[in-house]
């Protein structure tokens, strides 16, 4: 409904992974899910970790998009797999599911630590969530809330994890989205949320600040600041969203300004052909067609304001029901390849 919106796409299978992982790396001592090989030999997919040096995120070599390629392969389609591996090797974030948290967390970041990288998580499970629209929903109460947070802060635990902390909470505070009587609430669990992440030893927290063409830094800076900005090592842009790199470090210096030079990162997924500009402008960030996939994921970038660009929303993913998509966040190879065709990703 919200054309500012960006976080439409939360990961279904996230729960089944994440215990497969754990489970894996529980049932044999020397399982490798990102080393040499991937870890991927039953997928055939053949995928392996970014040199470390550029890009310390773990890539997922069993997820949806290894999958599908290896299904291509399978079936003798190897133009098609070679388009979706191009979105297969690039670390995409892990969006942590509301049942099963510290399960899921301890499988993501121990399967990153095997590979010596990083794990991106995704937490997206704020009480009334986006508003009843596409990826509505949440935790039930703010109880529920703290007890989830505190299920991730366990499964993480001293291993090394960059947390984007809750897409479009604080966009949907101003915008005018989120009823007025939750949005106290909300501030609090945010503070929550960041204090209790950041006093695990090796975790980063990334706030979310909505993107470049939602409105002004000026909105949203005492929002951050409120939600705990001070405390957390920085904020994240364009979540999901198609704006261009360049008008999104425009928008994160100046937000940054504004909220003590705090630094930033961006989603750069989808952005490699910029904003859609056609049909409904309530909808245009919704699957847009002739997008394609922007800088891969590094921490080279080309502001020293931004420690990273990297790919929270995973491609391939619907954002909701809409053009044709499936629900948000189920896997469409149909998209996932005009993606990949439309553009081939780029490095800073």
């Amino acid at each position: 409904m919200y054309g500012s919106r960006g976080a439409a796409g939360v990961r279904a299978t996230a729960v089944v992974l994440g215990a497969a992982l754990l489970i894996a790396g529980c049932a044999s001592g020397d399982q490798d899910d990102g080393g040499t090989d991937g870890g991927d030999g039953a997928t055939g997919a053949a995928i392996t970790q970014q040199p470390k040096e550029t890009s310390p995120f773990w890539v997922n070599p069993h997820g949806n998009a290894a999958e599908q390629v290896a299904d291509y392969a399978r079936d003798g389609r190897s133009a098609e797999a070679d388009e979706i591996r191009k979105i297969a090797q690039q670390p995409t974030g892990e969006w942590i599911g509301p049942e099963n948290p510290e399960q899921e967390a301890r499988g993501f970041t121990e399967a990153a630590t095997r590979a010596d990288r990083t794990a991106l998580l995704v937490l997206y499970n704020i009480p009334h969530r986006d508003c009843g629209q596409y990826s509505q929903g949440g935790a039930a109460d703010g109880n529920a809330y703290r007890a989830w947070i505190d299920g991730v802060a366990r499964g993480i635990g001293d291993r090394s994890a960059t947390v984007i902390l809750e897409p479009d909470a604080l966009l949907h505070l101003v915008d005018g989205c989120t009823p007025g009587e939750f949005h106290e609430e909300r501030y609090a669990l945010l503070t929550y949320a960041v204090g209790k992440l950041k006093s695990q030893r090796n975790t980063k927290v990334y706030l979310d600040a909505g993107n470049a063409g939602w409105g002004h830094p000026d909105q949203i800076f005492e929002p951050l600041n409120r939600a705990g900005v001070a405390e957390a090592d920085g904020f994240s842009v364009n979540v999901s969203n198609f704006y261009s790199t360049a008008d999104s470090v425009a928008y994160g210096k100046e937000l940054s300004a504004k909220v003590g030079g705090k630094h930033f990162v961006i989603d750069t997924s989808r952005n490699g052909n910029g904003p859609y500009t056609q049909g409904d402008p309530d909808e245009r960030w919704c699957n847009p067609p002739g997008r394609g996939l922007g800088e891969t994921p590094t921490t080279k970038t080309a502001d020293p304001s931004v420690d990273a660009y990297l790919w929270i929303k995973r491609p391939g993913e619907s954002d909701g029901e809409c053009k044709g998509g499936p629900k948000a966040g189920a896997w469409w190879p149909a998209y996932a390849l005009r993606l990949a065709r439309a553009s081939t990703p780029r490095t800073s």
